[in-house]
């Protein structure tokens, strides 16, 4: 697997796949790169556990992307990270108002 297509598959909202494709990206990389793959893995748990209904999973999801993703920004291996983040903040204030009506992340 590889990062392009864990971003495609994102891009495609297939939020599992996308999370197993990066994840075997994620235990091949170098030490200094596994933060910002694992965001990325957190970014698409978050958005698999709002589809299914799971608020607790979302909201913890989103606080772990933001955190290992942040050192990362402005960008990352052609992954706009600020644009991520802005759209992992607005995520989590859904999260926290009660709705898991996410929309969908643009990478």
């Amino acid at each position: 697997m590889s990062l392009a297509h864990g971003l495609e598959l994102m891009r495609a909202g297939r939020w599992f796949d996308a999370h197993e494709a990066l994840e075997d990206e994620w235990r091949d990389a170098p030490p200094d790169e596994r933060d910002f793959l694992q965001g990325l893995v957190h970014v698409t748990v978050a958005w698999y556990h709002a589809s299914r209904g799971n608020t607790p999973g979302a909201s913890r999801q989103l606080a772990k992307a933001a955190r290992r993703l942040g050192p990362y920004a402005p960008s990352h291996r052609g992954v706009d990270v600020e644009r991520v983040l802005g759209q992992v903040e607005a995520a989590a204030a859904r999260v926290e108002s009660g709705s898991l009506d996410l929309i969908p992340v643009r990478i």
